[in-house]
């Protein structure tokens, strides 16, 4: 069953066409990952999905219609991690993971009570998710770029949201923890949750998720399984690459080599 339904999208940025004509479903429980060129249209598409740039077409979560949905309501069903990792409030870890619970508003939001059981539990578990529990109280500002990449993940998970939109979580993140973070999301869709991830690595994604969608100049190339679109044609039409392909464990994977002779970079 799809959880988020894409049809006909189209975004625009400055009088130019960033995504055209797209249509895609999500399932529930799926680890979609979005892939392609610097300049492909991924981010676009994803801050489109999350309400945050205008559109033409329609976007359906759970079949309501986004753009229709409270913002409140819209805010406890799909949790956004952007891309950059700024953080610019000397606020600590803890605090910065809890307001991952604002779409909840307890009382204590409004100044007065304690955090819930429900809230506390949540932020706990991020936390705990991510492995900085130990972080807790340092304030987020003095965070290095891998803690403060998880430290901002651990504010999405503790919304608790079914669908969780990433855009490049794991890039600043070192291999243990890129492994980690790619696990944890994972989990994420066993619990039945869905995950739609924008990232570069193609290793990962060829381990990870369930379906791609390799885009390119904000259109379409293939959707499919990694095998169906991992494929050398694609890899060497949209990124100029090629690459190596094995298995390990029972799992497929793809390990980008070496540049095609005579390929330039292909995004815009």
């Amino acid at each position: 069953m799809s959880l988020l339904t894409v049809s006909g999208l189209e975004v625009r940025l400055a009088g130019k066409i960033r995504v055209r004509d797209l249509s895609f479903a999500v399932g529930e429980g799926e680890f979609f990952g979005l892939i392609g060129p610097n300049g492909a249209g991924k981010s676009t598409l994803v801050r489109a999905i999350a309400q945050l740039l205008p559109y033409r077409g329609q976007i359906r979560l759970d079949d309501q219609d986004l753009s229709r949905l409270p913002a409140q309501a819209r805010a406890r069903q799909l949790a956004y991690l952007s891309q950059g990792d700024a953080v610019q409030w000397p606020i600590s870890v803890q605090d910065l993971v809890a307001l991952g619970r604002h779409p909840y508003r307890g009382s204590w939001w409004r100044g007065g009570g304690g955090a819930r059981a429900d809230d506390l539990a949540a932020i706990d578990d991020a936390l705990r998710a991510t492995d900085i529990e130990h972080l807790r109280q340092r304030k987020a500002t003095e965070l290095s770029g891998g803690e403060r990449a998880r430290a901002r993940l651990a504010r999405v998970l503790a919304v608790q949201a079914p669908l969780i939109l990433a855009d490049e979580p794991v890039a600043a993140l070192d291999p243990r923890h890129q492994i980690q973070v790619m696990t944890l999301l994972r989990e994420h869709c066993r619990r039945g949750g869905s995950l739609i991830l924008v990232l570069h690595d193609l290793t990962l994604a060829s381990r990870f998720c369930d379906r791609l969608l390799m885009l390119q100049c904000g259109e379409p190339v293939a959707l499919g399984t990694p095998g169906e679109v991992l494929t050398g044609e694609n890899l060497r039409r949209v990124y100029g690459i090629r690459a190596v392909t094995g298995t390990h464990d029972l799992q497929d994977y793809v390990l980008p080599w070496d540049c095609e002779p005579g390929e330039s970079d292909s995004s815009p």
